[in-house]
């Protein structure tokens, strides 16, 4: 297989995570979204979106979306399990990756911030003041939600898709120095995670591409 990715996207290390804690080797291709490589061929051409992640599968296919390759990886390859098998946890732990995923996610991924920024002629200070109250907005849900669910990881005592989601999220809100007090339970298992091989070697500053 190979991952198509950019060693900053949040979505990317998501996959990235996935496939380490599925033990699963691939080709780490590089997409500089700074540099807008995602718009110039061929990947431009396979992935319409022009969006990363990317997986592109032994027999040629590509599949996009990263919730979307996380499940294909999770029922590919079942063991170790991302998601559980009773249907409710299923549900639970699907909502809690969507709180992030498309709750947090999409309203502050770099396409969006150069919109608001570029086209609609804000200001830096505005820009991350934007950035910084959709985070607080969105893990203020997550904290609520993982104060019900959490044991040492999102769900239980094994890390799991929830985890895949939030870390790549509480990396992205360090990075835009936004306050985390307010959530001790994301962060504990932040901490949890990050203290894991497939979280840590996946992690931006380990990646081919990182600068």
């Amino acid at each position: 297989m190979k991952l198509y990715n950019y060693f900053r996207s949040s979505a990317s290390w998501r996959v990235r995570i996935g496939l380490a804690l599925k033990g699963l080797d691939y080709d780490y291709a590089s997409i500089h979204l700074q540099k807008n490589e995602q718009f110039a061929e061929p990947f431009a051409n396979q992935q319409v979106s022009h969006l990363v992640p990317a997986l592109v599968l032994d027999d040629g296919r590509w599949l996009s979306q990263s919730m979307a390759i996380l499940e294909y990886l999770d029922e590919t390859h079942p063991e170790p399990p991302l998601l559980p098998r009773d249907a409710v946890a299923r549900a639970q732990v699907r909502a809690l990756a969507q709180d992030i995923g498309c709750d947090i996610h999409p309203v502050n991924n770099l396409r969006v911030l150069r919109y608001l920024k570029n086209d609609l002629g804000q200001e830096q200070e505005t820009v991350d003041r934007w950035y910084r109250h959709w985070v607080a907005t969105g893990l203020a849900v997550v904290e609520q939600r993982l104060a019900r669910t959490a044991g040492q990881f999102s769900f239980g005592d094994a890390p799991g898709l929830a985890d895949c989601v939030l870390v790549p999220q509480v990396y992205n809100a360090q990075r835009f120095e936004c306050p985390l007090e307010a959530y001790p339970t994301v962060m504990r298992v932040n901490a949890a995670c990050l203290a894991l091989p497939a979280f840590a070697n996946t992690h931006p500053s380990a990646c081919p591409d990182a600068t």
